[in-house]
């Protein structure tokens, strides 16, 4: 039977340290391109593939992650989920996802499963406002879409409050002025400032806020058919609205829809699958969850190789992506 290559192996054929080859291996950033270039071609000549077994048992760490989220089945963090897994798989490195359901109570007996299990480190996008229990965690943490409290964590966001606002000068430079806004319960602070960026944006445009044009709605749980029948029979019904969460956006089309109401204008905070195949397409407030699930995975891969550097938030950048529905005149 023939040898499996080890990471001896690569070295030498790379002319390295084992030191360095691992390092490249692992996605540390600090090798020059020259050697990176020689362990990557190694490895592919070597057919060489990490050992989870022998790395856990030099660690005292199982060779998993854990990635904990609100919902699977959401589009953002399904996106999320698949790039990092895309990473994981090429390091050799299990993917443990668990979702919290949007319960705090449920995210910390999650963590503190995965923390038992002794994975190598975790990705959280997380629903509580107190990380303060995770101090002693035993492996590195980075958290996604929102930032730790009480924590100095790693961190990989967009920013939320500049999201609503660009959302919101693309319908008032349309020509909106009457623009419902609806999002995720505002004990989210995702939702908060997002909220925060669409009253900022009519407040510079000399808009005044009405109250019943924002709504708050749960977007696993919501009746998005009652929320548009809301609007839509105002005195003065809304002429756009500012979705701030994708799961509220695929409550609320169709009900638009099947009311024949395509004449409303229409922003969503996130894209999904079958934006582009409505009538008109759906013009989002682009924020890639593979860009996030990528500078996530290697924020946690360099911690996970020794990397000690202070901890850092990442602000991932948010674009228009005018397809039709947000520019519907009023």
């Amino acid at each position: 039977m023939t040898r499996r290559a080890g990471l001896r192996d690569v070295a030498a054929r790379a002319a390295t340290s084992t030191k360095t080859a691992s390092r490249v291996i692992n996605g540390d950033p600090r090798v020059s391109a020259d050697t990176r270039a020689r362990v990557e071609q190694a490895v592919e000549e070597l057919a060489y593939r990490p050992d989870p077994l022998a790395r856990s048992l030099r660690r005292g760490l199982d060779e998993t992650v854990g990635v904990v989220v609100d919902e699977v089945s959401d589009p953002f963090f399904a996106s999320v989920i698949g790039e990092i897994e895309r990473m994981a798989l090429d390091r050799g490195v299990t993917v443990i996802i668990a979702s919290t359901r949007r319960l705090a109570e449920r995210e910390h007996i999650v963590l503190d499963g995965l923390l038992q299990r002794r994975v190598a480190g975790l990705i959280v996008a997380s629903i509580s406002d107190d990380h303060s229990h995770l101090r002693t965690a035993s492996c590195p943490v980075v958290f996604i879409d929102r930032a730790p409290v009480g924590l100095a964590a790693d961190a990989v966001v967009v920013d939320d409050r500049v999201g609503a606002v660009q959302a919101m000068e693309h319908l008032l430079g349309h020509g909106h002025r009457r623009i419902a806004y609806v999002g995720d319960r505002l004990s989210i602070a995702t939702a908060r400032l997002r909220e925060v960026g669409y009253r900022e944006a009519l407040a510079a445009a000399g808009v005044p806020v009405r109250a019943d044009y924002v709504e708050e709605m749960d977007p696993q749980d919501g009746d998005g058919l009652e929320v548009v029948q809301r609007l839509l029979a105002l005195d003065e019904p809304p002429t756009a609205i500012f979705s701030a969460n994708t799961r509220c956006s695929l409550r609320l089309l169709p009900p638009l829809h099947r009311l024949g109401r395509t004449d409303v204008a229409f922003i969503s905070f996130g894209d999904f699958p079958t934006a582009e195949a409505l009538d008109p397409p759906v013009s989002v407030v682009n924020h890639s969850p593979e860009l996030i699930g990528r500078l996530a995975a290697t924020r946690l891969f360099r911690r996970m190789n020794g990397d000690e550097v202070a901890p850092e938030t990442i602000v991932a950048p948010v674009a228009i992506v005018p397809r039709g529905s947000g520019e519907v005149t009023p």
